[in-house]
């Protein structure tokens, strides 16, 4: 979904909705991920995962928001305004990730709001939604960014 063009505060509205990115769940990313970060037995043993009650080895929560972030890095978020983000208001996993699943991101915006302190930005409120190939939301975040305005406006 690359801009074709800058994108700025000013260019968001609610009620936008942004469909962008792609990318595969690959086991040896699964494992080493949840090796390092998240070694719960689900996540890095297939045989302790198979009589879990996921019935096999699924992506840690932490990993499905890496690949969310990474997805909006690469698709959404524009380099010449962006300003971060204050936090996420919630975060919800709703369906397991395993290996072989294709993600790819619902992106709401759900609120813009000027900054009173600091004119030269403004924060977007969004919801965020994780799709796996079936359609099916996976995991659900509720945040925000910042972004700058447009210079010269």
């Amino acid at each position: 979904m690359k801009a074709s063009r800058p994108r700025w505060f000013e260019d968001f509205a609610v009620g936008q909705v942004y469909e962008f990115g792609d990318v595969a769940v690959e086991a040896a990313e699964v494992l080493a991920f949840a090796s390092r970060f998240d070694p719960q037995p689900f996540h890095v043993d297939a045989e302790a995962a198979r009589q879990s009650p996921y019935g096999g080895l699924i992506a840690s929560g932490w990993h499905t928001a890496a690949l969310m972030m990474r997805m909006m890095v690469d698709d959404f978020i524009p380099r010449e305004s962006s300003l971060g983000s204050p936090g996420v208001d919630e975060l919800r996993w709703l369906q397991p990730v395993r290996p072989g699943d294709r993600l790819r991101v619902r992106l709401e915006v759900t609120a813009v709001r000027g900054s009173r302190s600091r004119p030269d930005r403004g924060v977007i409120s969004q919801r965020v939604d994780v799709l796996n190939q079936r359609h099916e939301v996976v995991m659900r975040c509720l945040g925000m960014g910042m972004y700058r305005r447009e210079p010269g406006v």
